[in-house]
């Protein structure tokens, strides 16, 4: 395939490409996303050598979920990509918290940084709204993973799921909001 044309490859032709071990799909996904890996981490701390890393790894996650017949194909390959660079960053950040000396200490750290009880109890509830998301169902789960996940705008999350406009979108995640809490509430009840 010429070079220029490689860059023009749908999602589904670089799904295509993986399915049947080309390289080329791999490439072209890169490329593509090396862009928004890049200034997201920017933006979040990062450099471009946390962005070479964190987009290599999540290539390999992608080709891996491709390959294995597990990627979902729910949002585009890029978007894909961008959200296992945040969990992949998230957890590099977490990580270097605590390998810093002295934050097995339960006080406050003086930077503002969070102690290590509490990134386990942030941990525990990430992993609890993890789980309640699974069982939404749609559209709350899709509404709510694009705004907070994927940060799409209330214009482009109605464009996308067909609702009329913004302001159908805005009270929808309001109420898919409410859904949300109240089973976090009842999972936290059940908890001794």
């Amino acid at each position: 395939m010429p070079i220029h044309l490689r860059f023009q490859a749908s999602d589904s032709d670089i799904i295509e490409m993986v399915r049947h071990g080309n390289e080329h799909g791999l490439e072209i996904l890169y490329r593509s996303c090396r862009a928004p890996v890049t200034a997201y981490l920017k933006r979040n701390g990062g450099s471009d050598d946390d962005a070479d890393d964190l987009l290599q790894e999540a290539v390999v996650v992608a080709w891996e979920q491709i390959r294995t017949e597990r990627f979902r194909g729910e949002s585009s390959l890029q978007t894909y990509i961008v959200a296992v660079v945040k969990n992949l960053w998230f957890r590099r950040l977490a990580q270097r918290k605590r390998e810093k000396p002295g934050l097995l200490e339960p006080d406050t750290i003086a930077d503002g940084e969070l102690s290590a009880l509490e990134l386990l109890i942030e941990d525990e509830q990430t992993t609890a709204v993890a789980r309640v998301m699974e069982t939404l169902g749609d559209p709350c789960r899709t509404l709510l993973l694009l705004y907070y996940y994927e940060e799409r705008s209330m214009k482009q999350i109605a464009e996308q799921m067909g609702y009329a406009n913004a302001d159908t979108v805005k009270a929808k995640k309001y109420q898919c909001r409410k859904i949300l809490q109240r089973r976090l509430e009842a999972l936290e009840n059940r908890v001794p």
